[in-house]
């Protein structure tokens, strides 16, 4: 930490112990969240697809639309997509709309697995955040964001420079 404090000054350190802090946390929270996948969506990206799905009911959702809500590549989801497809967990059909974009919707066999995703992870989650209230947990999900809007320009541009 003395050879830190030398080199970094002001609100430098601070930040580096919270980048620490926080990269460990997550770390720890992913372990935790694919432990508790394991028997159910298999993988926390493939749960988050299948409640989009879920959450739409029968509708359907454009597979753009999860590589919106997800924030990730469509190569991404066209991976996690074919994933489930073979798993018989969704179906994605052309769009008859426009046929350049696909829909993907649940089956049965999907529902099921969401579902008991969602039974089974409910108990751990709410232990896990249990030491945080309501309005603190808005309070992190707030601060979470803008670290990460602080983080994308960074990543377009790895020096720093806007």
């Amino acid at each position: 930490m003395d050879a830190l404090r030398k080199r970094f000054t002001g609100q430098e350190l601070p930040a580096l112990d919270v980048v620490f802090a926080l990269r460990m946390t997550a770390q720890q929270m992913d372990n935790a969240i694919t432990e508790w996948m394991a028997g159910t969506a298999g993988t926390p990206a493939r749960f988050q697809i299948l409640v989009l799905l879920w959450a739409s009911e029968t509708s359907g959702v454009p597979h753009k639309e999860i590589v919106k809500a997800l924030e990730v590549t469509r190569a991404t989801v066209s991976g996690l997509m074919t994933s489930l497809e073979r798993d018989g967990l969704v179906k994605s059909t052309v769009d008859r709309a426009d046929r350049r974009n696909l829909i993907a919707t649940l089956t049965s066999r999907g529902r099921a697995i969401v579902e008991k995703a969602i039974d089974s992870n409910t108990a751990p989650l709410h232990a896990a955040l249990a030491s945080l209230s309501a309005n603190e947990l808005k309070t992190l999900k707030s601060l979470l964001q803008r670290l990460r809007q602080g983080f994308t320009p960074i990543r377009e541009d790895p020096r720093g420079k806007r």
